[in-house]
């Protein structure tokens, strides 16, 4: 089975899973900031909206090179994280689509102001700095959420503000 066969099934998960979490934050607390030195919840839930967009600069661009003085962008409201959101997932899933195996193959530098972070197969990008770090940073922002007493979806089963399964196979 092709590589994008195999991956779009967990891609399509993961993407739903972090909709979800999205959909729940809460416009009128997006300056939140749990501490001192974290970033506020607009700036992680901006960075996690952002990700699936990531895809098109790993499959469309050899490298991505950032200037180390860049200001990332804010969202201002939950609708704008959501478009942002969605925006992505559909260019990314048609980009999966459409890459051969020989292309996940093929290698994608991530460098900042020249300096090379990283060069790897497209295919270990993809699973490690698109949908791990996705992952890893839902998993912050769930936790962003859960300090402000949001409700959290459950991810890969109920959360401890749903129903439990237990009870649910109860009734």
């Amino acid at each position: 089975m092709a590589f994008s066969q195999t991956l779009l099934p967990e891609f399509e998960e993961e993407m739903k899973n972090t909709r979800k979490l999205l959909e729940c934050i809460p416009d009128g607390k997006l300056e939140t900031q749990q501490h001192p030195r974290s970033i506020t919840l607009a700036q992680l839930a901006t960075h996690v909206a952002q990700v699936p967009g990531w895809t098109k600069h790993l499959l469309d661009e050899e490298m991505l090179d950032l200037s180390p003085d860049m200001k990332p962008f804010v969202a201002a409201s939950r609708a704008e994280l959501l478009a942002i959101f969605d925006r992505g997932v559909v260019e990314a899933r048609g980009r999966i689509r459409a890459a051969s195996d020989e292309y996940w193959q093929t290698t994608w530098t991530f460098k900042i102001g020249g300096d090379t972070v990283f060069s790897m197969p497209r295919a270990a990008v993809m699973r490690s700095t698109i949908l791990n770090h996705l992952i890893h940073q839902r998993a912050q922002l769930a936790l962003y959420l859960r300090l402000d007493d949001v409700a959290i979806p459950g991810m890969y089963g109920p959360s401890a503000d749903e129903k439990p399964l237990v009870a649910a196979q109860a009734i």
